[in-house]
């Protein structure tokens, strides 16, 4: 297999914008092309055998130089680097994918990429309870070892992020856009860390913005890179259950958590569940099924055996065993302890401080996992 070094930088930036390449395709070009020069100087009697559409074919004939000059520009003044699916430096899971990209464009620490990952993803309205969950269990996982991939985008993927680098662990968004705009914008800030502590990918180049059929396209990269993904809260008609679909169809192992049967955010989940994603309820449901070799002393020091919290005085535990995981409203607390709404106001933000519930729109509280 050719490797990277041996193939001009233009010629993989030229590859990046061929229409409808992909990594099988680009592959066989290199198996007849040594440094793929015949991206360079096609041939379209030797590219059409090798599955070049006759739209690709009419592109290499007449490529726009300019956009293939700024390209390699903006890789230059942002430290980016680009990587052919004929490198060593190529995902070997994503390799074996199905439609892999023939090129990844890459910001950020390169050898994050060939290091074990777990996709988790999820809602992008979820409920305060769903999100600290996402973050909790992206926190463990990255703790392990595990690189947490997802989409960057609002809500649970934005969560998972944050868990892994709170935890000091590796990161890697994969995006729906060239890397040299954010989306969505509010998450400028957030960019820059996954940069600095994992990578930022797209198979889009440099210019290419958002569009909706970027995004089937984006989930299929997260789901090809992880060794399983992890879906924490999702609605019906979410683009996580296309993320997890596209997992099964690459062999990975799909995994999902149950949530409250009137959240709406859980019925995808559920859905998935009931066609056969393992149900997760702890850290160590998901490690069982993904028989990654991690370190026996890092499971050991993660093993979900908390320390103890602080007790609490008999009132709020009544008020917590009051408050289920669904969200309440304080009229209903009121019914369910006989206190009055000044007491129950008092105590549930003290118990919002320490972690123990979670805000919900309308005035509504709601009891958080493992509290």
């Amino acid at each position: 297999m050719n490797g990277e070094a041996e193939i001009p930088r233009r010629r993989l930036a030229l590859a990046a914008r061929i229409p409808g390449i992909n990594a099988d395709i680009l592959q066989a070009v290199a198996a007849s092309s040594p440094q793929l020069a015949l991206l360079e100087q096609p041939d379209p009697a030797a590219l059409a055998p090798l599955g070049l559409t006759t739209e690709a074919i009419a592109y290499l004939a007449c490529p726009d130089h300019r956009r293939l000059d700024a390209d390699l520009r903006w890789l230059d003044s942002s430290g980016s680097a680009l990587v052919g699916c004929c490198s060593p430096g190529y995902p070997e899971l994503l390799r074996h994918s199905p439609s892999a990209p023939a090129v990844l464009y890459v910001r950020g620490r390169l050898p994050v990429l060939r290091e074990p990952q777990l996709a988790m993803v999820g809602s992008r309205n979820p409920t305060a309870g769903g999100r600290a969950t996402a973050r909790d269990f992206a926190a463990r996982f990255a703790r392990l070892g595990l690189s947490i991939t997802s989409g960057m985008a609002l809500g649970i993927d934005a969560a998972c992020h944050e868990g892994a680098l709170m935890a000091a662990g590796a990161t890697i968004a994969v995006l729906g856009h060239g890397l040299d705009s954010v989306y969505p914008p509010e998450h400028a800030a957030l960019a820059e860390r996954i940069a600095a502590q994992g990578a930022l990918v797209s198979e889009f180049p440099p210019g290419t913005s958002v569009r909706k059929h970027h995004f089937p396209r984006r989930n299929r990269i997260i789901a090809g890179l992880a060794h399983g993904t992890v879906v924490v809260e999702a609605a019906d008609d979410s683009g996580s259950l296309i993320t997890a679909r596209l997992a099964g169809a690459a062999g990975r192992e799909v995994f999902a958590l149950p949530g409250s049967i009137h959240n709406p955010m859980a019925r995808g989940c559920h859905e998935l569940i009931r066609q056969g994603a393992k149900l997760v309820e702890r850290v160590e449901d998901v490690l069982a099924e993904l028989k990654i070799p991690l370190s026996a002393q890092l499971l050991a020091g993660d093993a979900e055996s908390p320390a103890a919290a602080p007790v609490l005085d008999k009132e709020y535990k009544i008020l917590l065993d009051a408050l289920a995981f669904e969200p309440a409203s304080v009229d209903s607390l009121i019914e369910r302890t006989g206190m009055n709404s000044e007491s129950i106001a008092s105590m549930l933000l003290i118990l919002e401080l320490d972690g123990h519930v979670a805000p919900h729109p309308g005035g509504r509280y709601s009891r958080m996992a493992g509290r």
